[in-house]
C-alpha cells in the first residue's frame, strides 16, 4: 500500500470482515488502523489465522456464514461492535 488510508479502504471494501491485520513501527499507524478499520479482529504486527472460539463473535460483515451465525441474528446484532485486537511490539 501506499498509505495508510489506502489500506484502510482496501480493507472496509472488502465483503468479509473477520480479521485484518497491519505491521508497522508507528504506534500512531496501529491506533488509527484499529479504530477505522471494520473488522471483527485485528492484529497488530501479528497475523490473525482464524476467530478462536473464545471471541465475542461469530463473523463480521459476509464472513462466516453471512447472517447466518451460528450464534443466530440477534447475537449477531449484539455483538455487531465487537472488535479484537491483539498487539506484538518489540
Amino acid at each position: 500500500m501506499k498509505s495508510l488510508d489506502e489500506a484502510i479502504e482496501i480493507c472496509n471494501a472488502n465483503p468479509f470482515g473477520n480479521a485484518h491485520a497491519i505491521f508497522t513501527s508507528s504506534g500512531k499507524n496501529a491506533k488509527e488502523f484499529q479504530y477505522r478499520v471494520v473488522s471483527g479482529n485485528v492484529g497488530i504486527n501479528i497475523g490473525i489465522a482464524a476467530p478462536m472460539a473464545f471471541f465475542p463473535f461469530s463473523g463480521m460483515k459476509d464472513s462466516f456464514f453471512g447472517i447466518l451465525h451460528t450464534q443466530g441474528q440477534e447475537a449477531v446484532r449484539f455483538f455487531t461492535e465487537s472488535k479484537v485486537v491483539i498487539q506484538r511490539w518489540f
